[in-house]
């Protein structure tokens, strides 16, 4: 088995632009979960796994995948997990540590509000977890963890949005509305639409979630 540090899970939803690529880890393990091994092509990246109830992925793609090398993990669709908490359990798997996920955008609105929680879930705690979604960038900030850094444009848009409970001793740096040792409680919106005025910020808390979302996609 392949055991790596990175991993990149490729989620379906909408076409993710070519250039997300140059964002994306070098020598990652490449997990498709169901349709988005189609965005494997664009960014010129060869699958590993294709994990799913392949509900959605083209048949022939799924083949072509599979011809090429890829481990396809086909899951009954009558299950009680998404394809991509599937794709991060098989990341998990093969020892990844770090996992970024690509795409998930557009289609039920269900689905992408499932999988943006899914990613903050104390289940996968462990991972360090961020994700290209359309034109956004989101990381996963965990408390006793080193300060998360935040990269990105002066001037551009960041909001902090507590995760699974209380987010708990919140220190910012960076950033046109700081916070000191504060505390966000799930529902508020005192975190939504702060700017980073001074780059890189930062954002460090002591117990507790965050997730760290950048409308107009971090740093390139």
């Amino acid at each position: 088995m392949r055991v790596t540090r990175a991993a990149i899970v490729l989620a379906g939803g909408d076409p993710v632009a070519p250039q997300v690529k140059t964002q994306l880890p070098d020598d990652a393990v490449v997990i498709a979960a169901d349709s988005g091994l189609h965005q494997a092509g664009p960014l010129g990246l060869h699958v590993d796994y294709v994990v799913g109830d392949l509900d959605s992925a083209d048949p022939d793609a799924v083949e072509r995948a599979q011809d090429a090398g890829a481990v396809v993990e086909r899951h009954p669709p009558d299950k009680d997990a998404t394809d991509l908490e599937l794709a991060l359990d098989r990341a998990r798997a093969v020892g990844a540590q770090q996992v970024t996920v690509v795409g998930g955008t557009g289609g039920r609105l269900d689905h992408f509000v499932a999988n943006v929680m899914l990613l903050a879930s104390a289940r996968f705690a462990d991972l360090a977890i961020d994700a290209r979604l359309g034109a956004a960038y989101v990381a996963v900030a965990q408390g006793a963890r080193p300060p998360h850094v935040i990269d990105g444009t002066p001037g551009s848009l960041l909001t902090l949005l507590p995760a699974g409970g209380d987010a708990i001793g919140i220190t910012t740096t960076g950033l046109q509305y700081p916070l000191h040792d504060a505390t966000l409680r799930p529902g508020t919106t005192r975190g939504v639409s702060n700017v980073l005025v001074d780059a890189p910020g930062s954002v460090l808390l002591q117990h507790g979630t965050l997730l760290v979302i950048q409308p107009s996609g971090g740093a390139a």
